[in-house]
């Protein structure tokens, strides 16, 4: 069994098309989990082409799913609310024409890392809004969620408000300070996070956005949202080895596979049981 990937196109309704790369393994049957993909790099870089990009979609493959990675616009050139703007459009092109992607049938996810964890969850936010497209879970790594900087595991890290890629990152997406209070621009600021789909939440002990990842989780899970969480043993150098230059290294991509894998059983499992017998209550 191998993983593969092409590049293709997704139609968006403005001025040109979403570069995107699908991965998917030959034996991936047609009702393979569909996953909308956003690499990290603090909103600033980053690339589905880099090499680097490429671990958290290969890894979603391995586990059996079809993952649409998008080239998503980048800031200071593209200020929030530009790239979700546009991977919102592309979202809803994707649930519409997902036979082209996957299946029929094929259950629809989002899943990011580090700033590309910020747009997943936002984009889970929206989505619920506008009462599509319809999401069957989330996947948040290491996500960028609170442009304060303030937490103990950011400051451990040596990070804060200034001087740092993550502040210097949040700084050009942003725009305007007063951008930080929309919660579809920083989802730690949302009041209100009942009715979102599903979450696995991964963080490690290591990771600067240890803190924040597991305070939002605890909030989703406040707000009736199932979220299943996972902190991940030092050393993993996350989040810079999700989305930096160098290939990851120690056996934290397999126990993140693992998890990949037991998210998608549990959600099928879910699916399948009688709608008499509820699971989940919002």
């Amino acid at each position: 069994m191998t993983t593969g990937c092409i590049d293709a196109v997704i139609e968006t309704g403005q001025a040109s098309a979403l570069p995107v790369r699908v991965w998917r393994k030959s034996s991936a049957p047609r009702s393979a989990p569909l996953v909308f993909h956003l690499h990290g790099g603090a909103f600033c870089q980053g690339s589905f082409a880099s090499e680097a990009s490429s671990t958290v979609p290969e890894l979603l493959a391995a586990a059996g799913a079809v993952v649409v990675s998008a080239d998503y616009p980048l800031a200071p050139r593209h200020p929030f609310p530009d790239a979700l703007r546009t991977i919102f459009d592309a979202l809803k092109s994707l649930q519409e024409g997902r036979a082209r992607w996957a299946g029929k049938m094929s259950r629809l996810f989002v899943a990011g890392e580090e700033a590309g964890g910020n747009l997943a969850a936002s984009l889970t936010l929206i989505a619920r809004d506008q009462h599509a497209p319809q999401l069957d879970g989330q996947i948040l790594l290491s996500p960028m969620l609170d442009p304060c900087l303030a937490t103990r595991s950011i400051r451990r890290a040596d990070a804060g408000p200034a001087g740092c890629k993550w502040a210097d990152g949040w700084q050009r997406y942003l725009g305007s300070p007063e951008t930080a209070a929309h919660p579809y621009a920083a989802p730690s600021q949302a009041s209100r996070l009942a009715g979102l789909p599903p979450a696995l939440v991964v963080t490690a002990q290591d990771d600067p956005m240890r803190d924040e990842t597991l305070s939002y989780a605890a909030r989703l899970r406040e707000s009736g949202v199932p979220v299943t969480q996972h902190v991940l043993p030092a050393p993993t150098s996350w989040p810079e080895s999700l989305c930096g230059a160098d290939r990851p290294q120690g056996s934290w991509p397999a126990a993140l596979l693992g998890q990949f894998i037991q998210f998608f059983a549990d959600r099928a499992a879910l699916l399948r049981r009688p709608a008499s017998h509820p699971v989940f209550q919002a």
